[in-house]
Parts: C-alpha cells; structure tokens; sequence
C-alpha cells in the first residue's frame, strides 16, 4: 500500500490560501476526516516484519489539527472584528447633533459669532486671520497673548471693513513671536456640534465644522 506523503509547509500554506480565496472550510475538515480513515486503513494493514513509521503520522496528524484549529481562530478574529465595527457605528452615531472639543483650526461662524481656543506656551505678539472656504483672508487683527491654556478668541463675523459675513466655516491662521523674535506655537481647539457620521469609512469619521475627525480626536463632549 502506498504510504502518504507527509505534509510540508508548502500543503499547509496551500490549504490556507485555498480557503482565503473562498474555499468553504469544510474542504478542509473534509480532508481530515479522510487523513483519518487512511491512517487507521495503512495502520491496520501494515506489514507486521516492515511496519509503517508512526511518528511520521503522528506528525502529519498534528499538521491537520494546526491547520484546523487555525482556521477557527482565524474565523473568531473576523467575528471580533466585525463586533467592534457595528460598536464604533453605534458610537459614532451617538455623537451626532452633540457639541464636542477637537484640535482644530475650522470653526462655524453661528448668528455672528466663532470661537478658538488657544493655547499659548510664553507671551508673545500674533498677527491672526480668518480665512473662508474660499481660502480669502476676511478679517486681520494682531494683539498681545499672554501665556496660557485654552484662551479664546471670539470673532463677531465680521471682516476688516466691518461687513457681516454670512454663516459658514472659518478658518484661523496665527503667526506669534515672543519678546526675542523667535516663533511661537499656537495650537488651536474648537467647540462644535456634530453634524454627521460617516459609517462607510474604517474607522468611521464624524463631521465637524466641514472636515473629518474619528473618534479619537474626540477631547472632550461639551453640554450645550
């Protein structure tokens, strides 16, 4: 009878790739259960004076089980992940219509009304302009900042010849020197509600104030 090739990584790779290109899984089980039954077959009919090598099955048969309790593994991963995908949705969508703190230099212009947030490391002179969506410079001011954390900067929406500007998403853009003449970091926060949430993305984004953050760019979630 004509012993089994023992099984290198080239078949367990095979059997792998075959099932990551939509082979159903069962091929595999299938495939074992026969391993089985020609195991047992040779091992029972065997030539008692010239008697076939167990450790070699032995070795093949612990390929199998690798191979199968791989692909379970590999199943229950893409249960888990898909799981945290629909809870990310949930929770992206919880925050749509709520105000929340991110990072960011775009705020709504609302009844008149921006506001930044700005965190200044020592004090210093910054030139600031607002910029529309059409990258156009409406308003310039320059004023002293002392140092701090989250000082706002609250625009009545008007620009520099002192015409209301319609509601939309503004754009700040600050310049800052300290005493000596060297550049000073601005970093900039804003407060904004969410307006929408892209559940098509991976991870999912939520719109604010006209661009995209995910959920970890979520500071904080301020109570209106």
């Amino acid at each position: 009878m004509t012993a089994i090739p023992p099984i290198n990584s080239q078949t367990t790779n095979n059997s792998s790739s075959s099932n990551s290109t939509g082979t159903d899984d069962g091929t595999i089980a299938g495939n074992f259960q026969t391993f089985l039954q020609l195991l047992t077959t040779q091992l029972q009919n065997q030539n008692p004076l010239d008697p076939l090598d167990t450790n070699q099955f032995t070795a093949q048969l612990v390929q199998f089980a690798q191979v199968e309790q791989q692909l379970k593994s590999n199943s229950q991963l893409g249960t888990l992940v898909s799981l945290q995908q629909t809870a990310q949705n949930t929770q992206a969508l919880n925050f749509v219509g709520q105000t929340v703190a991110v990072d960011g230099d775009t705020a709504p212009l609302t009844d008149g009304s921006a506001t930044w947030y700005m965190s200044v490391s020592k004090p210093s002179t910054a030139t600031i302009n607002i910029i529309d969506s059409k990258g156009m410079t409406v308003y310039s001011t320059t004023q002293t900042l002392d140092a701090g954390q989250n000082q706002p900067f609250v625009w009545d929406g008007k620009d520099s010849s002192g015409t209301q500007l319609a509601d939309g998403n503004y754009k700040i853009a600050i310049t800052a020197k300290d005493s000596s003449g060297n550049t000073v970091a601005v970093p900039t926060e804003i407060q904004a509600v969410v307006d929408s949430a892209d559940l098509t993305k991976n991870p999912p984004t939520l719109s604010i104030a006209g661009q995209d953050y995910t959920l970890d760019k979520l500071k904080r979630v301020v109570r209106s």
